[in-house]
C-alpha cells in the first residue's frame, strides 16, 4: 500500500469512529451542574458583602437558592437585598430574615434598603428556609457565611440532624496568624477576635462542633484592599449591578473598602485562588480562632494572592 493510500485509510478510520453512535454502557460527557448555595449575610454595615453578592450573581458555577439576612436589623438588611437583586435583574431570588438583635452597628446604607418600591411586604423566616432547603436537597447545598452567625447557631439547635446534611459551610471568619491591618509585609501583628466570630462566640463554636465540612477564609487571607484605581475601573462600568454597587459604595462612606467576604465566593467557584489546609480550630470564650493539635475540623486558607483575586474579580462584576 502507498503511503498516500495508508494516508487516507486512516483518516477515514477515523472519522468512522467519530460518528460512530457511543457503545453500550457509555454515555457523552454531561456539564456540571451548578452548585446550590445559600449565602447568609449582614449587608448593609459594612460594604464588603454587597461586592461579594455581586460575584455571587456574576457567577453562572452559582445557583442561588436563596439568601438570608442575619445580625441587628434584619428586616431592613433584607429590604436592601430586595433592592439590589432587582436592581440586578434577579428578583426573582428569595429572601429570608433571621431574627433580629440589638444593634450593634450603624445601618450606613439604610438609605438605600428603604429608597424605591423593591421590598417585599415580608420575608422568610431564615432559619426555616435554610433548614428546609437542606431538606430538600440533601448533601448539595454551600452555605456561605458572611456574616455573624446567629443564623447558624439557631439552625444547629433547631436541627442539627438536618444541618449536617449540608455539603459543606464556607466561613469568612476567624484569625490564625494575622489580625486587621496585617498585611503580611511589615511586623506581624498577631490574631485578633475576628468581627463574625466575635459577635455571637456560642453559634461559631457550634460550627466548629457540627461536623459539617467546613472551609474557612480568615483575615489571614481577606484584606483585600479595592484601590482607587480598580474602584475607577469598576464604577465606570455602568451596569445595572456595577451602578448599585456605585450608590451603596457612597452610602457606606469611607474610601477603601477591604473585600474580606468576597473571598468565600471566588474560593468556591476557583479554589485555587485561596488554597486550604487541614487544621484543628477551637473558638475560645473571647473569640479567637486558635490552632491546636487534633482531628481537622476545617479546611483554612492561610493565604492568597491579591493580583489573583483581583484579574478573577474584576472580570467577573465587570462583564456586561
Amino acid at each position: 500500500m502507498s503511503k498516500l493510500a495508508a494516508t487516507m485509510t486512516s483518516i477515514l478510520c477515523c472519522a468512522i469512529l467519530m460518528l460512530a453512535p457511543l457503545g453500550h454502557g457509555q454515555s457523552p460527557p454531561t456539564p456540571a451542574l451548578p452548585e446550590k448555595v445559600i449565602l447568609d449575610t449582614d449587608i448593609g454595615d459594612d460594604i464588603d458583602d454587597a461586592f461579594a453578592l455581586a460575584l455571587a450573581l456574576r457567577s453562572p458555577e452559582l445557583q442561588i437558592l436563596g439568601i438570608t439576612a442575619t445580625f441587628g436589623d434584619t428586616e431592613t438588611r433584607a429590604k436592601l437585598l430586595d433592592r439590589f437583586l432587582a436592581e440586578a435583574g434577579r428578583p426573582e431570588i428569595p429572601v429570608a430574615a433571621g431574627a433580629s438583635s440589638p444593634a450593634k452597628t450603624t445601618l450606613t446604607q439604610r438609605r438605600y434598603a428603604e429608597g424605591g418600591h423593591f421590598a417585599k411586604p415580608s420575608h422568610l423566616d431564615a432559619v426555616a428556609f435554610l433548614l428546609e432547603q437542606t431538606h430538600r436537597y440533601p448533601g448539595q447545598i454551600t452555605l456561605i457565611a458572611i456574616g455573624p452567625l446567629m443564623n447558624v447557631g439557631a439552625a444547629i439547635d433547631k436541627d442539627s440532624s438536618t444541618f449536617r446534611k449540608l455539603k459543606r459551610v464556607i466561613l469568612m471568619g476567624g484569625s490564625i496568624k494575622r489580625g486587621y491591618g496585617d498585611l503580611g509585609f511589615g511586623p506581624p501583628q498577631g490574631p485578633q477576635p475576628e468581627w463574625n466570630i466575635m459577635n455571637d462566640i456560642p453559634s461559631a463554636q457550634k460550627l466548629f462542633a457540627a461536623e459539617v465540612p467546613l472551609f474557612v477564609m480568615p483575615l489571614d487571607a481577606t484584606q483585600l484592599k479595592l484601590d482607587e484605581v480598580k474602584r475607577a475601573f469598576l464604577f465606570g462600568q455602568g451596569t445595572p449591578l456595577t451602578d448599585a454597587l456605585t450608590l451603596l459604595y457612597h452610602q457606606w462612606g469611607q474610601k477603601t473598602p477591604t473585600l474580606f467576604d468576597p473571598m468565600t465566593i471566588a474560593f468556591l467557584v476557583n479554589p485555587s485562588l485561596c488554597p486550604v489546609q487541614p487544621m484543628h480550630i477551637r473558638v475560645d470564650d473571647k473569640g479567637f480562632t486558635r490552632p491546636e493539635p487534633g482531628p481537622p475540623n476545617a479546611q483554612v486558607c492561610l493565604d492568597s494572592n491579591p493580583d489573583a483575586f483581583f484579574r478573577f474579580y474584576l472580570n467577573r462584576v465587570a462583564a456586561p
